[in-house]
């Protein structure tokens, strides 16, 4: 009867380890799917950057609740983010605080960066009302860093996510 009951235990062992690591490799296969998806969206200039944190030059490191992002598309550029820092000239009305615009007449460049998985996107507006400098660092396992220029305050940087864009007709209803 040991005999019988070391061949189970055996058998449940080697069927535990046998599943878990068939688990393993179907989420490592998922992985690279998603960021095979990612690395073509992001080279199609067509992803959406959601900010975590805020990291103004002269302040400390800001969470952000999840509803400031940017928005890009091959045809449009839109920008819903948070401002922090010093600004060098004052905006005339005060609802044009934080970074908020909307671009269709921008200039674009995608590049593989130094390490595998990795994008460097800069893109420079040219129809809002004073002109933004994006450098966007992305990695295909979704995370982000984005850095903001702007000639009329201090530059600020953001971490945060990137995933592929939703586009209107995509979004499944509720």
């Amino acid at each position: 009867m040991k005999h019988n009951n070391r061949f189970t235990f055996f058998i449940l062992t080697t069927l535990t380890v046998f599943l878990l690591n068939c688990a393993t490799s179907h989420t490592a296969v998922e992985k690279a799917e998603k960021a095979r998806l990612l690395d073509e969206h992001i080279e199609n200039r067509d992803f959406k950057f959601i900010a975590n944190y805020a990291y103004p030059l002269s302040y400390q490191p800001v969470y952000l609740s999840p509803y400031y992002d940017v928005t890009v598309s091959p045809d449009t550029v839109k920008a819903h983010l948070p401002y922090y820092g010093r600004a060098y000239k004052a905006p005339i009305n005060s609802s044009d605080g934080g970074i908020k615009f909307e671009s269709t007449d921008f200039e674009s460049k995608v590049e593989k960066g130094k390490k595998n998985g990795e994008w460097i996107v800069t893109i420079r507006t040219q129809d809002t009302s004073r002109p933004f400098t994006l450098n966007f660092t992305l990695w295909n396992k979704g995370t982000a860093r984005l850095n903001v220029n702007d000639q009329d305050r201090q530059s600020i940087s953001f971490h945060g996510t990137v995933e592929e864009r939703i586009v209107e007709a995509q979004k499944k209803p509720k």
